[in-house]
């Protein structure tokens, strides 16, 4: 199962969004979970993800953010500023896919 990590700084947004793209996998019958974390403290949430989606308001620490996660191993993006929004949900589980499908050698997701 890959795990995507949505990070927005506090916690708040992306507990919400985290939860929502859960719910759209399971949907979608997709082998994956996405978890809220924060960027304090990241470096120990890393091993095991697959994927770092970063809140949009986070773009100034992006490229540190990015990274970090590189150095495990995990791709990174900067979510767009509609990613909290009504579509958001739907929008950052295509761009995790989007992630996933170019990082590992053609295995299936769905």
């Amino acid at each position: 199962m890959d795990l995507i990590l949505v990070v927005c700084g506090a916690g708040a947004s992306s507990t919400f969004l985290a939860s929502r793209m859960r719910s759209l996998a399971a949907e979608r019958g997709l082998d994956l979970t996405a978890r809220p974390a924060s960027n304090v403290g990241l470096e120990s949430r890393l091993p095991g993800a697959s994927v770092l989606l970063v809140g949009p308001h986070l773009e100034p620490s992006f490229a540190e953010l990015a990274a970090e996660a590189a150095a495990h191993g995990v791709a990174a993006a900067l979510l767009p500023s509609t990613a909290f929004g009504p579509q958001g949900a739907s929008d950052a589980l295509d761009q995790a896919l989007a992630l996933l499908n170019t990082t590992t050698e053609g295995s299936p997701h769905a």
